[in-house]
């Protein structure tokens, strides 16, 4: 017979909150919630409103404050909540002006003010990506807490920027010690030009030098994005989902912020093209693969929530929104547990990608534009040779007979 399925698709809610429960429900179910899961939701509003009844304060006094203790008497009934399971009704709520907005935040110090300036500053002027402004803004704060606490960038001198990158780049690679240097650049530049130091001590955030642990191709094994794909259950909406994201990363080579930022309007249906929003607000159209087209529409006909936002992804839970950057490395990993591979995040298809590129003969010109990348010398990261076409290149060593060709070395 199987397990029974509730009928219940409402609740009672009485007290100071009845007559906002009609318009929580309708607010719910345009979210993304079922009928039945709005249930739960119902059922914690009447909680609420009578907890309110019981101390004498009308809806209007559902504030922050009282939020607490009602969670707080929760807990001492042995029946918690997590505080987030409020935060729906406390939006509606404040959306409707029925409970007061949260009172302002205490002033910032100085120190703080400068980076969210030097974060804005990012952001409109230099045009960067808001996960690069992140990286820059924390490194930057980091810096600026151990040599100017006080806000102040005027006391910085040459020495206090190389020993900050000589003390931070020693436990990091190669490449995390540049991104240190060049957000260090980047803030006492933008330190320069307001005036707020004398003199331009960016220069002294020198360069980081390495090598990297290896030069062969990054890219998965044969057989490793089938399994992936495999391993994706198609019969339910996460599934379906998961395979269209998946594909798109491996077959155009995606970052994933671009398949998380993906638009209905940047798909074409009748010229098979796909819009890219990539980094530095670049847009480019790639030509889209029958194969992720057919699941970008598998996705889109059976299984996307009729939502007014216009991403292509989303969540299949409510509260339904558009996927993030890191959800789509999240489906990536927990799609590689499934089939039971290491895990990896949603970067290596973009190398496995490039290595296909290469396998395929493409020249590197034709791979950096696939790619998307403004310098060859970023594309060669990507797509490198692997050691069976280099070992035809291997020159014997002088004495050594020459091994057949095909033999094992």
């Amino acid at each position: 017979m199987g397990k029974p399925k509730s009928r219940v698709c409402n609740a009672f809610v009485p007290g100071p909150l009845e007559r906002y429960a009609p318009g929580f429900r309708s607010w719910l179910l345009a979210r993304g919630y079922t009928p039945l899961t709005t249930v739960p939701q119902l059922q914690l509003m009447a909680h609420v409103s009578r907890w309110l009844e019981r101390e004498g304060l009308t809806a209007g006094g559902l504030t922050g404050q009282e939020a607490a203790r009602f969670l707080a008497a929760r807990r001492a009934a042995r029946r918690p909540r997590h505080p987030a399971g409020l935060r729906p009704l406390l939006d509606y709520l404040g959306g409707l002006g029925v409970i007061p907005p949260e009172p302002p935040s205490p002033p910032q110090d100085a120190a703080s003010v400068l980076i969210a300036e030097f974060a804005e500053y990012l952001r409109c002027e230099r045009g960067l990506a808001p996960m690069t402004v992140g990286a820059y803004s924390s490194r930057a704060a980091r810096f600026l807490a151990r040599y100017a606490p006080d806000g102040d960038p005027a006391a910085i001198a040459p020495g206090d920027v190389t020993a900050a990158v000589l003390a931070d780049a020693s436990g990091l690679s190669a490449g995390a010690g540049q991104h240190l240097a060049c957000a260090l650049r980047a803030f006492l530049r933008y330190c320069h030009v307001r005036g707020l130091v004398s003199a331009d001590v960016s220069a002294a955030a020198l360069g980081v030098t390495g090598r990297r642990t290896t030069m062969l191709p990054w890219g998965l094994e044969p057989g490793t994005i089938g399994t992936l794909l495999a391993a994706c259950d198609r019969d339910e909406p996460a599934g379906r989902r998961d395979y269209a994201v998946i594909l798109l990363l491996a077959r155009l080579g995606l970052r994933a912020g671009e398949a998380a930022r993906l638009r209905l309007d940047d798909v074409s249906w009748r010229a098979g093209e796909i819009g890219i929003r990539g980094k530095g607000g670049h847009c480019d159209v790639l030509p889209l693969p029958s194969d992720a087209g057919a699941a970008i529409a598998a996705w889109l006909r059976d299984r996307r929530p009729a939502l007014s936002f216009r991403e292509v992804f989303t969540t299949v839970t409510a509260p339904t929104r558009p996927l993030t950057r890191e959800a789509v490395g999240w489906i990536v990993r927990r799609t590689c547990a499934r089939a039971g591979l290491e895990p990896f995040g949603p970067h290596r298809l973009r190398h496995s990608a490039a290595c296909a590129m290469i396998g395929a003969k493409v020249p590197l010109a034709g791979i950096a534009q696939a790619m998307r990348h403004r310098s060859h010398g970023v594309t060669a990261i990507y797509a490198r040779a692997g050691i069976d076409r280099l070992r035809p290149l291997a020159r014997p060593w002088p004495g050594t007979p020459a091994r057949p060709e095909g033999e094992a070395s």
